[in-house]
C-alpha cells in the first residue's frame, strides 16, 4: 500500500508543504507540533508545562485520526526546546502523559523553532 496522508482539524493545519502525519504500513510518522491551538492557529498562553500538554494533545489528535489510540500508540518522540533550562519542567509534564511503557525519546536544545515557540515535538506511532 502506498503511504497515506493524515488530515485532522483537531491538530494545527498549515499551508506549508508537509502532512500532519503519514501512515506507511503499520507506522505513523507525525510532523512536528508546537503549542498551537488548532482552532485559532495561535500559540497558547501558559507556562512550559501547559505548552508541553498542548503539543502532546496535537500529536495525540493526529494519532487518533490515523486510527490509533492517541499517545498510547507512540513509540518514539523527539522533543525540541529552545532553552534546556526548561528540561525538567517539560519532562514532568511529558511524563504525566505516559503510563507503563513510555515511548523512546530524544530531547535536544535548538536555537529557534518556527513561530518562536519554546517547545516542539514530532512522533512515530505503531498502529498495528
Amino acid at each position: 500500500m502506498p503511504p497515506e496522508r493524515v488530515i485532522t482539524d483537531d491538530a494545527p493545519r498549515t499551508d506549508n508543504p508537509y502532512s500532519q502525519g503519514v501512515v506507511a504500513g503499520d507506522t505513523l510518522y507525525v510532523s512536528g507540533y508546537g503549542p498551537v491551538d488548532p482552532e485559532t492557529g495561535e500559540e497558547i498562553d501558559g507556562d512550559i508545562e501547559a505548552q508541553t500538554d498542548r503539543v502532546l494533545d496535537n500529536i495525540a489528535a493526529v494519532v487518533s485520526e490515523a486510527g490509533g489510540d492517541g499517545l498510547d500508540d507512540a513509540v518514539k518522540l523527539t522533543v525540541y526546546v529552545t532553552d534546556l533550562d526548561d528540561y525538567e519542567r517539560v519532562n514532568e509534564a511529558y511524563g504525566a502523559r505516559f503510563d507503563e511503557v513510555p515511548p523512546a525519546r530524544v530531547c535536544v536544545e535548538v536555537a529557534r523553532l518556527p513561530g518562536d515557540v519554546r517547545v516542539e515535538m514530532d512522533a512515530i506511532a505503531y498502529l498495528g
